[in-house]
């Protein structure tokens, strides 16, 4: 029995050798997801070849283990037969023994072998059969699903187009927002995903009420008796003010966006739950700016902050500062592209003290996670600033990307500071579909002067909720928590403010809540988004100041994003080479990591750990790490010194990181 179990591990040994084993083990682990391939089917014909090779060798040792062992038989038989000592006879009959045990072990072995690999054989056709079935079953899936989605875009614009609906319902204010009509050829109309209706949408009901009333109602109610029409006129127009003039002419287009087709499904699905951030993504999927820029991009309304500069009243500058913070998310409705990842190190500038009024400086501060830093500097006596660190992750059908990190915005004349965080951003129909980008959750800005709040809750979009898309309300309140204005309106066309005089729980409804009724005068325009440059469908959909941002200019430092060679190169439609040149760059990043790993010397007392955080810490240039005193975190702040090395042209402290 143990030339059995020798044989036995010979044969498992050569079994695995035939590579059979492998292919089984692969098809167990569950990574197998995608539809059989020539390279697949070439691998599976090459093992069975193998295991019919190898069913041949062993036939071919039986043969021969039969022939010798068969003569062995017939010599110890003849040995038998001569005249040898007794005590000699006896060991000769042993070995005969042994010797007719091991021919029938073997002719054993040889057989269960043989029956073995049949049956694996057999078995792996079955497989394959199966594994064929399942494959043909997820293509027929996968059509049946986006079968489905076309059929339900059919059946939702039949719906929208059915007589009896009404087609431009009339401007009017309700549970505390401004309902503006969509026209068919909305967002939503090709291939929108849609969330259940949220119950309890609004915390607040408006009423309009005339001017005359309110004044009663104010002496009633026992608030200031302020005259609304000429208290506000800081508020009157405040989205009505004209561009300003550059003596630099800004380009108005770029290189129309190359039609190239690419399935992101195909990249994306294995990547669900992971941070995009470390996941290499051709520029197929970007837009040409960095998200420096894109940042950068949140000062497009900058003129509502110049407004704000002159209201005497905190609450009045609240609504100002509260259209700004919504304003900045307009640009996202069409640009479901993302920017390019900054390099480490790389910076961004927007001078345009001559025009807006303002001086703006980016910085990429931290690579893992990304994290950019932001400071701005407005002659018109106000200055932001904030640490942005985008958080993204692919959820399957969707991807979520939350910015962590505060904006602070502070007024010189009056010390009003004011401090707030973004919102949610959600990319949907990843799988089948129109891409679509929504915005949600609830943002609140605190002045830490005077502890004013403005609430702002972004509505996230449901087909069966009365609410318009893209939804946005919020109420202003003082200190005392008694509330002044209620904004309303959706982030990506604009914004109101109306004015409260009197407010009064409402009856409680059949479920037992409760909503707060506002007793408001007529609503006024805070913000109105600028419409889009022509031709902006084949431009990324970039707004006019977008346009300009990675134009060619002339001082800036060797890091700007404008001189980011992949991204011009994408820019200019030359996407092949802007995706060599990517993979280029990022691999220039990883060495630059590798050697800030290696400054650990070994023998020092680094742990791998420190090493790895050493690794990952960067020391901005122009930026500095501080303990933010209002909310408690290390924050980078501005230390100062780029304007002044602009103008010297000193730029030998930049790192090479392009």
């Amino acid at each position: 029995m143990k030339g059995r179990g020798c044989w036995d591990k010979a044969s498992v040994r050569s079994f695995c050798s035939s590579g059979c084993l492998t292919k089984f083990k692969k098809d167990d682990s569950g990574d197998d997801d995608e539809a059989a391939t020539p390279a697949d089917k070439s691998e599976l014909h090459h093992t069975l070849k193998n295991l019919s090779l190898k069913l041949d060798d062993l036939s071919t040792c039986n043969d021969l283990i039969a022939k010798h062992g068969a003569a062995l038989q017939r010599s110890l038989n003849e040995l038998d037969g001569l005249k040898i000592p007794s005590e000699s006879g006896e060991k000769l009959k042993a070995v005969n023994e042994r010797a007719t045990l091991f021919r029938i072990t073997s002719n054993a072995m040889i057989n269960a072998c043989r029956d073995f690999l049949e049956l694996a054989e057999i078995h792996s056709r079955k497989w394959q059969r199966a594994l064929q079935y399942e494959q043909e079953q997820r293509v027929h899936l996968e059509e049946t699903i986006e079968q489905l989605a076309k059929q339900h875009n059919s059946l939702e614009r039949a719906f929208r187009g059915a007589p009896g609906r009404p087609a431009n319902p009339s401007k009017s204010f309700s549970e505390g927002s401004l309902l503006t009509p969509k026209g068919e050829d909305s967002e939503e109309d090709e291939d929108t995903e849609y969330f259940d209706a949220m119950e309890d949408s609004t915390s607040f009901i408006t009423v309009i009420t005339e001017a005359k009333e309110d004044r009663k109602a104010e002496g009633s109610s026992g608030t200031s008796s302020v005259d609304w029409s000429s208290t506000d006129n800081v508020l009157d127009g405040a989205s009505l003010v004209p561009k300003g003039s550059s003596k630099v002419k800004r380009r108005v287009r770029i290189p129309n966006k190359p039609n190239y087709s690419l399935n992101l499904w195909s990249i994306m699905k294995n990547c669900i739950g992971r941070e995009l951030s470390r996941i290499p993504m051709p520029v197929n999927f970007n837009e040409p700016l960095s998200m420096l820029q894109r940042l950068t991009e949140d000062l497009e309304y900058h003129h509502l902050l110049d407004k704000a500069v002159h209201c005497t009243s905190s609450v009045e500058q609240m609504c100002l500062v509260a259209a700004f913070s919504v304003s900045s998310y307009s640009t996202t409705v069409h640009r479901i592209a993302k920017p390019f990842n900054p390099m480490l190190g790389e910076t961004f500038e927007l001078d345009r003290l001559d025009d807006m009024g303002l001086r703006s400086l980016c910085e990429q501060v931290s690579h893992h996670p990304p994290s950019a830093a932001h400071y701005v500097f407005s002659k018109h006596g106000w200055s932001l600033w904030q640490e942005i660190t985008i958080s993204s992750k692919f959820r399957g059908k969707y991807i979520s990307i939350m910015p962590l990190g505060a904006i602070h915005l502070e007024f010189q004349a009056s010390g009003n500071h004011y401090v707030w965080r973004k919102s949610t951003s959600t990319v949907h129909n990843i799988i089948v579909g129109k891409l679509w980008i929504d915005q949600s959750g609830d943002i609140e800005i605190v002045n830490h002067k005077t502890n004013d709040r403005c609430q702002l809750k972004f509505l996230p979009y449901s087909y069966f909720s009365k609410e318009p898309a893209r939804k946005v309300t919020g109420v202003v309140s003082d200190s005392q928590g008694k509330a002044h204005y209620v904004l309303s309106g959706s982030w990506d066309e604009q914004m109101e403010c109306s004015k409260v005089v009197h407010s009064s729980p409402s009856s409680p409804s059949s479920d037992g809540k409760q909503k707060t009724v506002y007793q408001t005068l007529s609503a006024k325009l805070l913000w109105k988004k600028y419409p889009l440059p022509e031709n902006a469908e084949n431009m990324y959909y970039f707004s006019e100041l977008a346009l300009t941002l990675n134009e060619h200019e002339e001082g800036v430092a060797p890091t700007d994003s404008r001189l980011r060679p992949d991204q011009r190169l994408m820019e200019k439609g030359r996407w092949d080479e802007a995706n060599t040149e990517k993979q280029r760059l990022e691999e220039k990043q990883r060495l630059s990591r590798r050697r800030r790993l290696e400054a650990c010397v070994p023998g020092s007392s680094c742990s791998s750990e420190e090493a790895e955080k050493e690794a990952d810490t960067y020391t901005p240039l122009w930026f500095e790490k501080r303990l933010d005193p209002l909310t408690g975190e290390m924050a980078c702040v501005y230390k100062g010194g780029y304007w002044e090395a602009k103008e010297k042209q000193d730029w030998h402290m930049c790192p090479n990181i392009f």
